[in-house]
């Protein structure tokens, strides 16, 4: 599809610029989080989501409510529905799976679109409309006419995996399943073998919320075999399984969280590391700053060992080094850049002198 493309963070900025008269529409494969992070944004400011699986909608009263005769005018009225606001404060209706909505759906809600109006009663001041859809020859749905398409602002909704490993680290998802993500980034969505855009039928393959199930089965059990096994296959497919529990039985990386806490025991195996390895660690140690807050009877420690951490980088992995430095000038994990900065002011010169060094 030829829309513009955002992450996560994107699109909590068009949220918040987007005037709410406009109607958004975000279009992505099943399991990125779309519902999660529209919720979450609303509702850290007040603003009551509900949310509608139109799909499910076997009718049109689902959304404007069941008709009744006014007996003092003899006409047809429609009650308001379960969800309609009672004291007059805007609300935010997130149309969930769209595009697989019944025809006389589709009609009400392009009333919606254009006038924000349901069954002639107006929604209050300020209600938002936004709107996901599943995209693809492998999923089943019902076509949107140009007409109605025109009255959404449309974007293809692409979420990094840097924002799912950070979103993984804050809602406690095993360390196993983050650990085999950070070094198979590619088996994060889909299996890395398969053509793109292929119907797969009823064949599992991994997504964003299939990990976090995988996560759910195995926290708080140390050995991953018997029928452990085949409940992680039916959750992410038998392929995604078998390459997560190889690098399970493998040799465990060094985490983010290991380097702050005492960087000389992990030297001597971070010595065998190769870039994309250390690049690793590097995400791991920004990504633990931004999540956990580091006590002050711990921040001298910690600021030691980065410091020393950095100045051997720069001696022994030097493209990992500008990878560390490029990580603090992007600013992707504000958090940790902020703690740095101010805990951290050698290591913050130090990062300086390298970059003006770079030649």
């Amino acid at each position: 599809m030829s829309n513009v493309n955002i992450n996560i963070n994107e699109l909590q900025q068009v949220l918040e610029s987007t005037p709410a008269d406009q109607n958004i529409m975000l279009v992505s494969n099943h399991g990125m989080g779309k519902s999660e992070v529209l919720t979450n944004f609303f509702q850290e400011r007040g603003m009551k989501v509900v949310v509608f699986f139109a799909s499910q909608m076997s009718d049109v009263g689902d959304l404007i409510g069941l008709p009744r005769k006014d007996e003092a005018t003899g006409r047809t009225v429609f009650m308001p529905p379960y969800w309609w606001p009672k004291d007059g404060e805007p609300v935010v209706l997130f149309l969930d799976e769209l595009s697989r909505a019944r025809q006389e759906i589709l009609q009400a809600v392009m009333d919606l679109a254009l006038n924000r109006r349901l069954a002639g009663r107006p929604l209050p001041e300020g209600s938002r409309l936004v709107a996901a859809i599943n995209y693809g020859d492998n999923y089943q749905t019902t076509p949107l006419d140009p007409a109605f398409v025109s009255r959404f602002n449309i974007y293809n909704f692409c979420p990094t995996v840097q924002e799912w490993l950070l979103w993984a680290k804050k809602v406690g998802v095993d360390h196993r399943v983050t650990d085999f993500i950070e070094e198979n980034p590619m088996w994060l969505d889909k299996d890395p073998d398969m053509r793109e855009g292929a119907d797969t039928g009823i064949d599992k393959t991994p997504d964003r919320r299939a990990w976090k199930k995988v996560s759910d089965v195995i926290k708080g059990r140390d050995e991953l075999g018997g029928v452990l096994i085949k409940i992680i296959s039916s959750i992410v497919g038998p392929k995604a399984a078998s390459a997560f529990l190889s690098s399970v039985a493998a040799m465990k990386m060094v985490s983010g969280r290991d380097v702050l806490m005492d960087f000389s025991k992990t030297k001597e195996k971070l010595e065998g590391y190769q870039l994309h390895q250390i690049s690793v660690v590097n995400d791991g140690i920004f990504r633990h700053l931004e999540v956990e807050k580091v006590p002050d009877a711990n921040k001298q420690n910690v600021r030691e060992n980065l410091e020393n951490y950095f100045e051997w980088l720069t001696k022994n992995k030097k493209e990992a080094a500008a990878h560390f430095t490029n990580l603090y000038v992007q600013n992707i994990y504000p958090t940790a850049v902020a703690f740095i900065a101010r805990e951290c002011r050698i290591l913050t010169m130090c990062m300086i002198t390298y970059v003006k060094g770079i030649k």
